[in-house]
């Protein structure tokens, strides 16, 4: 005897036989039915796939997107008057100009500093950045070359990149040191 049922659940059935004796002498055979809800393990399975599926979206790596300027003399083309250079030395080293390489060579206008919060290179990034606001020009007109000399660690890079993101600088390059500044890396530090 069979039984159809119309549940909207998933259930499993399970025919069990007992023997029962109904005359001496004969075993008989008694078929009892177990009844398993499967409803649990359906949603358990549901639960972990939406779980991995979750768990492979969030771990995608995320790449951030880095354009270097074409080779050219005066590669970014910027104006003195919004540009400030930052150059990497070894041991933590940094130095920084506003305005072209020429001009603060000439008048020694390279400054020592550190990544120091408040009296580092983000102190005079924000300087220059309320400087050109005060000169009616947009904080987001400034822009940053970084110039990672040869012993400059890759931590300070980050570092100085960690600075552009702080200070919301959002025109900044990294280049190679020219010939003067190399000079100068070599010999200050």
């Amino acid at each position: 005897m069979t039984r159809v049922s119309l549940q909207s659940y998933a259930m499993m059935d399970l025919n069990l036989v007992s023997s029962v004796c109904n005359k001496v002498g004969v075993p008989g055979m008694k078929k009892t039915t177990l009844r398993i809800d499967m409803t649990p393990m359906v949603d358990l399975g549901f639960l972990l796939i939406a779980f991995f599926i979750l768990t492979t979206e969030l771990s995608r790596p995320v790449v951030a997107d880095l354009r270097m300027p074409h080779d050219a003399p005066n590669p970014t083309g910027i104006a003195q008057s919004r540009s400030l250079t930052i150059l990497l030395g070894k041991q933590d080293e940094v130095f920084f100009y506003f305005g072209i390489e020429g001009s603060a060579f000439k008048n020694t206008q390279i400054l020592r500093t550190s990544y120091n919060e408040e009296t580092g290179i983000g102190n005079f990034i924000r300087q220059k950045q309320n400087e050109l606001e005060k000169r009616s020009i947009n904080r987001a007109e400034l822009i940053v070359l970084i110039k990672p000399g040869k012993d400059c660690s890759y931590q300070n890079l980050v570092n100085a990149l960690n600075e552009m993101l702080v200070n919301r600088v959002t025109k900044y390059f990294i280049l190679e040191p020219e010939k003067d500044e190399l000079a100068f890396l070599t010999t200050h530090i």
